[in-house]
């Protein structure tokens, strides 16, 4: 990765530059950063050091997106960008691979996998190109498994979704959503059990099958459940920061609160 003929010291590139420049340009600076004359802090840093900078960036982007936030979003992709570079520098600083290297692989994969755009095979619908998608990266890869490939360190919630779309795209799947709530009927009422009997392994086995049967009633549904717990938390935020808010305006302390004071005050907040 280099962009030698760019001076990062120049000032902003100008609303007339090019994407190429402004990208050339931030090049130069993440070099510029690593260089021997460098940032003595960004100089010691590793892929492992700066994957959780990296985590906190990729969700400041989702968190913008959510918000519908076109301000921030347009500064989170930046970040985020900086850091690909960045993490695309150190590995060429390692000898593994060049930035360079890594966009023609993206460019390539994009092309083998949409032979409906680049190629002769016909495009019948979604449920068809996602097919195609997953059977010439399966081919690619390697594997022989469908659920290969879905990353571990995924929330746990994204990761289940994806299982499930995974296995549905061959056709493991109910083909209406009335089995689904009957799933997660049964779930509950193992849950239950597992309760009354009060087997903890059981009970958080029997909690995890229920949890993941909400995922796939989400997914019948067109809900993402990262998206939809998000909103649940905030409006839970929001209603508990009010009980906090109305019990100072009265002089009151949370802790002194009864549950029955702390509910009325929730209910309000509800309407």
């Amino acid at each position: 990765m280099s962009a030698a003929s760019h001076d990062p010291a120049q000032p902003d590139a100008a609303p007339s530059a090019t994407l190429a420049e402004c990208f050339l340009q931030l090049v130069a600076v993440v070099d510029q950063l690593r260089s021997p004359e460098g940032c003595p802090w960004d100089r010691k840093q590793t892929p492992q050091s700066m994957m959780p900078y990296l985590l906190e960036e990729t969700y400041e982007v989702l968190e913008s997106i959510e918000a519908q936030d076109a301000k921030g979003l347009k500064e989170e992709l930046g970040d985020l960008l900086l850091h690909i570079l960045f993490q695309g520098r150190m590995a060429q600083d390692a000898g593994h691979f060049t930035l360079e290297e890594s966009l023609q692989s993206i460019t390539h994969k994009l092309i083998r996998r949409h032979p409906h755009v680049f190629g002769d095979r016909e495009a019948r619908d979604d449920k068809a190109i996602n097919q195609t998608w997953e059977t010439i990266k399966q081919q690619e890869k390697g594997r022989t498994s469908r659920l290969e490939g879905i990353p571990r360190t995924l929330p746990a919630l994204t990761r289940a979704r994806r299982m499930q779309e995974k296995a549905a795209s061959v056709g493991f799947d109910w083909a209406t959503i009335d089995p689904v709530w009957a799933k997660v009927d049964e779930e509950l009422g193992e849950l239950r059990q597992a309760c009354h009997r009060a087997q903890p392994e059981a009970i958080a086995e029997e909690f995890g099958d229920l949890v993941f049967s909400l995922v796939n009633l989400g997914r019948f549904l067109k809900l993402d459940p990262e998206e939809a717990l998000r909103k649940t938390m905030a409006k839970f935020e929001y209603r508990f920061q009010g009980i906090e808010q109305e019990l100072a305006r009265r002089g009151r302390r949370i802790e002194d609160a009864s549950l029955e004071e702390m509910d009325a005050i929730w209910n309000q907040f509800r309407q």
